[in-house]
């Protein structure tokens, strides 16, 4: 009988150790600088399209690339990953990968750019390292 009240008793040591006036604990506040605002990504299928048909490729051995300027101060992103590159897992790992990266280098990316990310097979397995010095390349190339 002890084991079966044991559970029970350490659920209501964690209900009781929560705030009382109903709030969630706090999470940790984010960081200045490290978030990726819905200002920063492309949405919609036209700014997609408009990408596409006005913008310029660029590729190497990790993504292709397609820039368009767009008179912001802020560069937008976009990605786009092919069911071809692998299952649902797969696709999520990379569209993960690339939204860190951009997240963590979003003051480094020059402004006023519409950017179009496509990833490659290797996106899913490269070193994290590799896939950022690669993508940085590309963008500050423009």
């Amino acid at each position: 009988m002890a084991a079966k009240s044991l559970p029970h008793a350490a659920r209501r040591d964690v209900i009781a150790s929560l705030p009382s006036n109903g709030a969630a604990p706090a999470s940790p506040p984010a960081r200045q600088g490290l978030t990726f605002p819905r200002e920063a990504r492309l949405v919609r299928k036209s700014e997609f399209d408009a990408v596409y048909s006005t913008g310029k490729r660029r590729s190497n051995a990790h993504f292709t690339v397609f820039v368009r300027a767009n008179e912001r101060p802020l560069s937008r992103f976009g990605f786009s990953i092919k069911k071809a590159l692998g299952g649902a897992v797969v696709r999520n790992r990379m569209r993960r990968r690339l939204r860190e990266i951009v997240r963590c280098h979003l003051e480094e990316i020059p402004g006023g750019w519409d950017i179009v990310i496509h990833p490659k097979r290797s996106v899913a397995k490269a070193p994290f390292a590799a896939l950022t010095a690669a993508f940085l390349r590309l963008v500050k190339g423009q």
